[in-house]
């Protein structure tokens, strides 16, 4: 089992071989398949702070990728060490297939990353070091005993449609130091309905797996019907929101329609077909929508970046 985790694909063999031991199986469960897509919704508020000529300039970059580091390896990182610990997962995880066996200092590494990247934020803004606090105590209270949030269903979805919706791409506008005007403080808190109609989506391949171990997710608790109908009014919900920024903004809003249809493309018919799919299928529904995610992220910028 564990020779088949670590020869899994070329990228393990390699990895293994450059980090000798259990090494590389710290850098696996900070599970850095997630990294571009944590960092490209993280970048996402630099570039509404500074404007795509401001990226052009290199405006605020060197803050701006300080942060991006703290943000995507310390503290996600660091999260998803942290969970790998308590949760002990067999199969497959998010971002993480054929994970390999826990290596035996893992809890510790996750504290030193989010302890760490919290002692180095205070080189940054105020508002980011209390945008990574934040988030620390949530990475916690999410994952650890007693607490362990996760487990809980609708506390788990309050805390990653705030963390990961609204607060990951504020963490970089934070990092500016700019100040937070009202038209993007409205497309920023648009991302929170947003992730909220994304997070349980991905749990629906999951739920044997979740039911198992005693994990009353939210997608169990709420099941396969009324867990996709929830999403898709969230969706709408995050649309509408970006729509009123773009009027309190005076920006013209019809490129949101290109984003909402990929929403609808892939929910809709998720949706009909719910109870016939496998959890592959989920699965692959899963990845389909953080896609459509991608391609909102996009749009926004396109939309609301001058």
């Amino acid at each position: 089992m564990v020779s088949d985790a670590r020869a899994l694909n070329a990228w393990r063999r390699w990895g293994y071989r450059l980090l000798p031991g259990d090494l590389f199986s710290y850098v696996l469960h900070m599970r850095p398949a997630e990294w571009p897509i944590m960092a490209g919704h993280t970048l996402v508020g630099y570039v509404l702070a500074v404007g795509f000529s401001g990226v052009v300039r290199g405006a605020w970059l060197w803050p701006a990728l300080g942060g991006l580091v703290l943000w995507v390896i310390f503290l996600n990182g660091g999260t998803l060490a942290i969970n790998s610990v308590f949760d002990k997962d067999e199969g497959d995880i998010g971002y993480l297939n054929a994970p390999p066996p826990l290596p035996r200092h893992l809890l510790a590494f996750s504290v030193a990353l989010l302890a760490g990247g919290q002692l180095l934020a205070f080189a940054l803004p105020p508002a980011f070091r209390m945008a990574y606090a934040i988030c620390f105590v949530l990475s916690v209270l999410y994952s650890v005993p007693p607490f362990r949030f996760k487990a809980v269903a609708g506390v788990d979805w309050v805390i990653n449609m705030w963390g990961f919706g609204t607060l990951t791409p504020f963490a970089a506008w934070a990092a500016t130091g700019r100040p937070l005007d009202a038209g993007h403080a409205l497309v920023l808190l648009g991302f929170c309905p947003l992730f909220a109609g994304l997070y349980p989506l991905t749990q629906l391949y999951q739920l044997e797996e979740d039911r198992r171990r005693g994990d009353r997710t939210l997608a169990l608790r709420l099941g396969l019907r009324a867990s996709l109908g929830i999403a898709l009014a969230c969706i709408a919900l995050a649309f509408a929101l970006f729509g009123g920024a773009a009027v309190m903004l005076g920006v013209g809003a019809w490129p949101l329609l290109v984003p909402l249809a990929g929403w609808l493309a892939v929910l809709g018919p998720w949706y009909r077909r719910r109870d016939a799919l496998s959890p592959g299928g989920h699965q692959r529904g899963m990845y389909r929508a953080l896609a459509a995610w991608a391609v909102t992220d996009l749009v926004v910028l396109l939309v609301f970046a001058r």
